[in-house]
């Protein structure tokens, strides 16, 4: 990879973050910063020897450049919301313009699942294409390119699902609250567009049928939104219970524990999964009727 290559032009093309970490856009403050501390050892100039001093530069010249700016924008998860939703912005634009037509192997692969097999085999690619990201540094530009159009791909086919879910429910996201059908919220209680809830109310909707995997990216994303609302976390941790991971549900009951006390659904689970609940910490929001464990009867928060 010579040095004009780091040309205003060329670092344009590496304007997803995600990309440039190799990490997946459903990635938590834990996972950008682990993946960031093993960049930055890799990059390390101590990692070269002294007869590769070119290699050298183009990894301090990368990590400058590319590592550190990208991890700047995802370390927190109010700017990977908006990192996000640039992704999204343009995959909208692309799939306007039909221009959204994969090249690389993985990409082409993952464009022909439905949602619930793409969300495991996305992770997977990404998890394989990182691990060989940097190193050698010199593979950096081809991988991270595919690792875009990983992105792009999987986007397009979240936006797909939503689409579709939308026309057959008639679900419109800009639409009152009070149009849904579980536990509808008064006016006063619901602004005219809640993403947070929007994907709240289909996790219900997919647990009710078992879909699991998809109830756990919907609360996910709910969370991403909304990360103080008790209901969310014991609905996520019902789902990954479900799925016999008693450590992610766990910890999701217990999150749900410390920001309300009084969540129905996670005390339930608590007492079947033994946790000690002395100590807890002091509620940070208003404790509220879950109705069913808060399942499916739940209020909008």
């Amino acid at each position: 990879m010579p040095q004009t290559s780091f040309s205003a032009d060329w670092l344009q093309k590496f304007s997803d973050p995600y990309a440039i970490l190799g990490i997946s856009v459903a990635a938590d403050d834990s996972r950008v910063l682990k993946r960031y501390r093993n960049i930055a050892k890799v990059l390390h100039p101590d990692s070269f020897g002294a007869t590769e001093s070119e290699t050298k530069q183009l990894a301090s010249q990368i990590f400058a450049r590319l590592v550190n700016p990208a991890y700047q924008k995802l370390k927190q998860e109010k700017d990977r919301t908006e990192s996000l939703g640039l992704l999204r912005f343009q995959v909208r634009r692309l799939k306007r313009e039909g221009a959204i037509a994969p090249k690389t192997k993985l990409a082409q692969q993952l464009s022909q699942l439905n949602l619930k097999d793409a969300e495991v085999f996305y992770e997977q690619a990404v998890a394989e294409l990182g691990a060989t990201q940097f190193q050698p540094i010199e593979r950096f530009a081809s991988v991270t390119q595919q690792l875009l159009e990983l992105n792009l791909v999987y986007l397009q086919l979240k936006l797909d699902d939503v689409i579709l879910r939308e026309k057959r429910t008639g679900l419109v996201s800009s639409a009152p609250a009070q149009t849904i059908e579980f536990a509808p919220a008064s006016p006063q209680e619901a602004p005219a567009t809640d993403y947070a809830y929007q994907h709240a109310k289909r996790a219900k909707e997919y647990l009710k049928k078992e879909n699991l995997a998809q109830a756990v990216q919907e609360l996910r994303d709910a969370i991403k939104i909304e990360p103080t609302q008790g209901e969310y976390h014991a609905l996520l941790g019902f789902a990954y219970f479900k799925q016999n991971l008693s450590g992610m549900a766990t910890v999701h009951f217990r999150q749900a524990l410390k920001l309300n006390p009084k969540e129905p659904l996670a005390l339930h689970y608590a007492a079947k999964l033994n946790l000690n609940l002395e100590d807890k910490v002091r509620p940070t929001q208003t404790t509220k009727k879950s109705g069913l464990f808060g399942l499916f009867g739940a209020k909008k928060p």
